[in-house]
């Protein structure tokens, strides 16, 4: 564990994971549109890259707050890590008709919002992730991850209340974002 008073380097393993997220997003995405999207085989190939992504969301995380790796640089692209990969995997799912368009306008609406908010007023201090944002962000990977998956179509009903339950909490958690930071300048 580092001491209080030596700075962490950003070169560390935390960090790596992150930066592993956002090169994970092109070859996710190429998975995805192998035949069309239409191929069971890489649909689960895309499911686990996804998976494997979103994991090291996690995983980079615990290693932070376990060996004191936390630096700014990760409370700043850790977020935007998720925001590429999550937000690759709306679009793609979109552009393949297997996601209403209004979904991921919505979700990236409000993800693009406050990433934009969060860097204009990164002079007060950079805003780290809420609980409400880290529902987000599991609400909306279980989401994506049954509408990657070439499940029959019986999971059509629980794929779309997951999906309805993210957007709802996508855009609770961007409003709370927005009330949070005003409350907190008066």
């Amino acid at each position: 564990m580092q001491p209080a008073s030596t700075p962490v380097s950003n070169v560390n393993v935390a960090n790596g994971l992150t930066v592993l997220r956002i090169v994970l997003v092109p070859v996710f995405l190429a998975a995805l549109f192998v035949d069309g999207g239409h191929s069971t085989t890489w649909r689960w190939i895309a499911f686990a890259i996804f998976a494997a992504a979103m994991i090291t969301d996690r995983v980079d995380g615990q290693i932070a707050r376990r060996y004191g790796l936390i630096t700014d640089f990760g409370k700043l692209m850790d977020p935007i890590a998720d925001k590429a990969l999550t937000g690759a995997a709306f679009v793609g799912l979109s552009v393949l008709g297997e996601l209403p368009w209004w979904i991921t306008l919505v979700i990236l609406a409000r993800e693009f919002g406050i990433t934009a908010f969060r860097f204009a007023v990164i002079r007060d201090g950079v805003i780290p992730a809420s609980r409400g944002g880290k529902l987000k962000t599991l609400l909306q990977t279980l989401a994506i991850g049954l509408y990657l998956m070439p499940l029959p179509a019986w999971m059509d009903l629980p794929s779309q209340i997951m999906m309805g339950a993210a957007v709802v909490v996508t855009v609770a958690t961007g409003i709370d974002y927005l009330l949070s930071w005003w409350r907190g300048r008066r």
